[in-house]
């Protein structure tokens, strides 16, 4: 049998763009934006779901000293009550890349779609787990909204946001019923609309 060829040189400057937090019921989407550098690889990358919170804390600071370029953006509770989740997400993933040092050549976005970019872009469904810079952006976006929670749960401890971080569980439910909505709530998405309404 032939070998196989490619065609195509291999890219310069690719960026990985991953979201985290479009499930919460408060609180902003998080987007990153990661550019890795071939001359220093980081070592253990993977879907940031699938690392302990020590591995991701420690790639958190290891991603942000080697890679080209990195960016943290989002979207906050008011932009995705105004825009939808959906359109929130593609705003922040813009900025996220648009936010790049360097400018990419090529970008892969984790997902079924695409923001619009100013250059060339591919949604790869699980690219968390198939292409390291999405696993990266994967890890400071998670990392950076889970820190966004833990300062969240110092200010209102009764919600359990450090525990839970934000998503529709039943201690999150259990709270929104006996201390009401708080501001940083996303007040379009419907557990949150029903509390209000009621």
């Amino acid at each position: 049998m032939d070998a196989i060829t490619f065609d195509f040189a291999p890219r310069q400057n690719v960026a990985g763009v991953d979201e985290v937090g479009r499930g919460p019921l408060i609180g902003s989407v998080v987007t990153a934006a990661v550019i890795l550098d071939p001359a220093r690889p980081v070592a253990g990358l993977n879907d940031s779901k699938k690392l302990s919170e020590a591995k991701r804390e420690k790639l958190f600071v290891e991603i942000q000293e080697k890679a080209l370029a990195w960016c943290i953006a989002e979207a906050s509770a008011a932009e995705i009550d105004e825009l939808n989740i959906l359109n929130a997400t593609m705003l922040a993933m813009q900025r996220a890349v648009a936010g790049l040092a360097v400018k990419p050549e090529y970008v892969y976005i984790d997902g079924n779609r695409c923001p619009v970019l100013d250059c060339p872009a591919e949604a790869v469904i699980k690219g968390d787990s198939k292409i390291p810079e999405i696993s990266a952006a994967s890890i400071l976006a998670k990392v950076y909204r889970d820190r966004q929670m833990v300062e969240l749960d110092k200010k209102h401890p009764e919600y359990g946001f450090a525990r839970h971080k934000g998503y529709p569980t039943a201690a999150h439910f259990a709270a929104l019923n006996a201390h009401g909505v708080l501001n940083e709530h996303r007040r379009s998405f419907r557990p949150v609309k029903e509390i209000i309404e009621s």
